[in-house]
């Protein structure tokens, strides 16, 4: 067993027997710290589990926007939103070119999140609905093999994600959403952790066998656009926001989701939920701007797996 640094933000991992080759990213967001220190822990943990294949981790995949501590990187640009990239357009664009090289190299991948500075997200681990159904499957598998209250499947037309690049490139692909605002929670990262040992272990590089979930909300969502999170829920004024749902809680259609107050004017406006279901998604930054997406609500309220069509 052997662990080559390629750089400071990547770690290498090669056991000594053949295997996939699994690729692990976060800090595609500056904003998003649990992730980063899974992704330490994991390259200092793998080297003495890994007993097949090679794990490429990359710590912080967009080193300039953690040093501004923002979601964007300094040229304004959204790497999520932007790749394949380009290596020789702007900072951002070239790390997104760079992240995006690994992951068509790889055989698979995931990437982890958090709501980061502006948003609280219940536990999730999600995937493209992707149009091969046999890559599609290993994506619900590896999905199964964390331990998260949600499993969401949605749309797998946007272009610009890192999962897009995987999509193109035929790589089985899960994504990892918990947490965010401010503070630091220790169990983010010792989810994503454990999860993705558990993850390495169904796809036979460590031994032992995996655990999967069966007791998790599961819902594939083939709507347009049915994961994009900042177009959910828009506010109706400028104002500050205070919620009256909890993540993970269960509501009815029409129900009162939270206020938007005006302090100089006085007047409320109140933001009623559109469907009932799970709260998964809150705005934890509580200045709000009209069309800002307060938050979100998964249809479902049995656990189980359940699928809506266009």
């Amino acid at each position: 067993m052997k662990e080559n640094t390629e750089n400071e933000q990547t770690s290498v991992i090669t056991a000594t027997q053949r295997g996939p080759a699994v690729l692990i990213s976060a800090g595609v967001h500056g904003d998003e710290y649990e992730p980063m220190v899974a992704a330490a822990e994991l390259a200092a943990t793998l080297p003495e589990m890994l007993t097949h294949g090679q794990v490429t981790i990359v710590k912080v995949v967009n080193p300039d926007a953690y040093g501004h501590g923002t979601r964007q990187g300094s040229d304004g640009l959204d790497l999520a939103r932007i790749c394949p990239g380009d290596l020789g357009g702007s900072v951002s664009e070239a790390y997104a070119a760079r992240i995006s090289s690994m992951i068509k190299q790889a055989d698979y991948y995931v990437d982890m999140h958090t709501g980061g500075l502006t948003y609280e997200i219940h536990p999730l681990a999600g995937y493209m609905l992707h149009p091969n159904e046999a890559v599609l499957d290993v994506q619900r598998q590896m999905a199964r093999c964390f331990d998260v209250p949600v499993i969401w499947g949605t749309d797998c037309r946007p272009q610009g994600r890192t999962l897009s690049v995987a999509r193109d490139a035929n790589v089985p692909a899960v994504y990892l959403e918990f947490g965010g605002g401010a503070g630091f929670r220790r169990e983010v990262v010792d989810t994503y952790v454990a999860g993705v040992i558990n993850m390495l272990r169904f796809l036979g590089m460590i031994t032992g066998e995996a655990i999967k979930s069966s007791e998790s909300y599961w819902l594939e969502d083939h709507r347009p656009d049915s994961g994009y999170l900042q177009g959910k829920m828009p506010s109706p004024a400028e104002g500050i926001l205070m919620t009256q749902v909890a993540l993970g809680e269960m509501v009815s259609a029409g129900q009162c989701f939270g206020r938007i107050f005006d302090p100089v004017s006085g007047v409320s406006h109140s933001v009623y939920a559109e469907l009932g279901g799970m709260v998964f998604l809150k705005r934890a930054i509580v200045k709000v701007q009209s069309g800002d997406a307060l938050g979100g609500i998964l249809p479902i309220t049995q656990k189980g797996k359940h699928t809506i069509y266009e």
